[in-house]
């Protein structure tokens, strides 16, 4: 997967607005914008915004039924966050076990 596309997938699930919207697509299964506002703060503009970042990094999946549009989680590209994550972690593990082995040194 791309820099750009992980990217994407970053900016898209660091919005907690966005997160909870995949989270019910994830939960109650595809939505209409309208229903997705119906229990929400925001305006149907304001979530159609967000499904519209959501799509954007491969996270939601439009599909036209008539004059509604449905909104699926596609969870698939999580797994680019993944191995990204399990491939991050020994390095983030080598520099906080030099960390705290110097915090123990100078305390």
């Amino acid at each position: 997967m791309s820099d750009g596309a992980l990217d994407d997938l970053f900016g898209a699930l660091a919005d907690p607005t966005r997160r909870a919207i995949f989270q019910r697509l994830m939960h109650d299964g595809p939505q209409t914008a309208t229903r997705l506002a119906e229990d929400s703060p925001l305006t149907r503009q304001a979530v159609v915004k967000h499904l519209q970042a959501l799509a954007d990094a491969g996270l939601a999946a439009p599909a036209r039924a008539g004059r509604e549009v449905r909104y699926a989680a596609t969870p698939e590209p999580l797994a680019a966050v993944v191995a990204w994550l399990t491939e991050s972690a020994p390095a983030w593990d080598r520099r906080i076990a030099r960390l705290v082995s110097r915090a123990a040194e100078s305390g």
